[in-house]
């Protein structure tokens, strides 16, 4: 190098790129992990990322203060926020837990002058909270959704129809609305012509189909409708002005409807490409056969009254399916009807159906056969989820062996047999996540000895790119929780139920070893009666919430019959810049 040549340092070589052209090279990378990245090589590229950033996730509403948000991303133009944990899905978490939205749209309403979009899931939403973001964001909103939320009534809903006429976008998916009636959906009508996606499909809420007619005719870029149980019959008018309409969802079949034949007079619109049913039985099924060939994503999980036949014959009709969820009825020789149908399939979901062995015939079961058929035959599979009755450690080989797109794998291995073909399952889920090298995603939710401490530490060795992981009923001891452990170095989230041979001193000692671990929620363990032993986990910026086992009931039953009921200990620790919470009730103890 020539000695007069000027040096460039490090210090000088950031600050010569101007502004303008980082705004410009910022505005095309999206990816969160990136722009965080991005934003740690210098105060400069700090603020350029904070005053370009359009999109925020927040993983957990108590990792940070609303201020903070604002002060950080005030031209923020899209958020997205969850609430409680993950488990409240399942009524694992009390209902009075927390994840109150009070303070966020408090923030939201006071500045945030570029917001166009709000998502809220698991999270405690009153209709005051939508009175002030509707007061301050209504006229700009272009998408809300209200997702597993709970909280409000349709008073809100009303406020949201009526103010909100940019709205492309409202999703209530099975959120929890008290009904003051239908004159939401009216309003909604009347008011907005440019709705495209409506969505509240798993609710209780009743409307008349008439107003679902008015909103088809005023909102004529209508392309999805997911609603609550409506009969087919009356949506015949509907379908007739929605004609751009792609996905529905949430229609049912009268299965003592008088009249034979009533239902053939049900023609969906040409464009349709998603279609979920709650109720139909065998005699209805084939109202559906002429729509079946262009079909891209099929939801059978409420359907109820169709049986292992019913399935596979619905479903050889069904060539290019990419997403199908169904309950565990379609067995075995459903799932291999699909591997042999279904080779564009993406996404396949299979819920627990009935509970009672006795109701369960030999097709109503899925087992290693069915699960080993689709790996060999959905070779595009990213995403699986499967309540299973049976497994072996060759059927998640075979998914190692065939499925290199996986993303996402969860299975849950159900308690109704006796006995399973092949415990413990360490070869198979080595093999498993040694195939499938792109998994971000993984829950294994087993029986007890459905996996051993060197099965545990194959988990941690060979989990490399995962994020989230759930595992239940996994390990035999302390030891393979810390072999577990010495792996996971990505791991941000970790779920851990019905552990209980794990110690709290090894939990402590265990998430220690995790470097990237900002969330961990944990159900069943040896616990102490003060959480004493999880003193080890301490560290800075990180919160440790605890209730003990054997809470009792801490409120009045609610109006649906729940209430506050704790009989294992329970364990969330998480990564918060915004110090302890203020708002968590009596049976929940912040430690240390």
């Amino acid at each position: 190098m020539n000695n007069h040549e000027p040096k460039l340092r490090r210090s000088t070589s950031f600050s010569v790129v101007p502004d303008e052209a980082l705004c410009c090279v910022l505005d095309r990378i999206n990816d969160p992990r990136d722009r965080e990245a991005i934003s740690l090589v210098c105060r400069q590229w700090h603020r350029i990322d904070s005053a370009t950033r359009k999109h925020v996730t927040i993983a957990f509403c108590y990792s940070a203060a609303p201020a903070m948000l604002r002060s950080r991303f005030a031209r923020l133009e899209s958020l997205k926020l969850k609430g409680k944990p993950r488990a409240a899905m399942y009524n694992l978490i009390p209902e009075d837990w927390g994840g109150y939205a009070s303070p966020w749209i408090a923030e939201l309403a006071s500045g945030f002058d570029c917001l166009k979009e709000l998502h809220l899931r698991r999270m405690v939403v009153y209709d005051e909270d939508i009175r002030m973001l509707v007061g301050a964001r209504g006229h700009a909103l272009q998408s809300l959704k209200l997702d597993r939320c709970s909280g409000f009534s349709t008073d809100g809903l009303r406020i949201i129809a009526t103010n909100c006429r940019c709205l492309r976008t409202l999703y209530l998916e099975d959120s929890t609305i008290i009904d003051h009636g239908g004159e939401w959906l009216h309003d909604l009508a009347t008011s907005n012509n440019v709705l495209m996606h409506l969505n509240f499909y798993m609710t209780e809420l009743k409307i008349l189909a008439k107003d679902l007619e008015l909103l088809a005719c005023n909102c004529k870029s209508l392309i999805s409708l997911k609603l609550s149980e409506c009969d087919l019959i009356a949506l015949i008018n509907f379908f007739k002005s929605a004609s751009k309409l792609e996905e529905f969802g949430g229609g049912s079949f009268n299965v003592n409807q008088g009249e034979v034949g009533a239902y053939n007079k049900v023609v969906f619109p040409p464009r349709l490409l998603s279609l979920g049913l709650f109720i139909m039985g065998t005699n209805e099924v084939s109202v559906i056969y002429p729509f079946c060939a262009s079909l891209k994503k099929l939801d059978l999980q409420y359907t109820f009254f169709l049986n292992t036949e019913d399935h596979c014959q619905l479903i050889q009709k069904c060539p290019n399916l990419e997403v199908l969820e169904v309950r565990n009825v379609i067995g075995d020789r459903g799932l291999e009807v699909v591997s042999n149908t279904c080779k564009r399939l993406r996404h396949l979901r299979v819920e627990r159906g009935d509970d009672d062995p006795g109701q369960q015939n030999e097709q109503g079961r899925v087992t290693q056969a069915g699960m080993m058929s689709i790996a060999v035959g959905c070779r595009e599979l990213e995403y699986i989820a499967i309540y299973a009755s049976d497994i072996s450690n060759a059927a998640l080989e075979a998914f190692g062996t065939f499925s290199s797109n996986l993303r996402d794998f969860r299975i849950v291995l159900l308690d109704s047999e006796e006995n399973i073909t092949d415990l413990p399952l360490d070869n198979g889920v080595r093999a498993l996540l040694r195939g499938c090298t792109k998994l971000g995603r993984f829950a294994f939710y087993l029986r007890p000895g459905g996996l051993s401490d060197v099965g545990l530490g194959y988990v941690g060795e060979y989990s490399g790119n995962i994020r989230y992981m759930l595992l239940g009923n996994v390990g035999e001891s302390d030891m393979g929780l810390m072999r577990f452990a010495v792996g996971c170095k990505k791991l941000v989230k970790l779920e851990l139920r019905s552990c209980c041979w794990f110690s709290e001193h090894a939990l402590a000692r265990a998430m220690l070893q995790l470097p990237s671990l900002r969330y961990v929620w944990v159900q069943g363990y040896k616990a102490s009666l003060n959480g004493e032993g999880l003193r080890e986990m301490r560290r800075r910026y990180w919160n440790i919430e605890f209730i003990p086992p054997g809470i009792e009931e801490c409120q009045e039953a609610s109006e649906e019959g729940r209430a506050t009921l704790v009989t294992q200990p329970q364990l969330l620790a998480y990564y918060s810049l915004a110090g302890q919470r203020m708002d968590h009730p009596e049976y929940v103890v912040p430690l240390f």
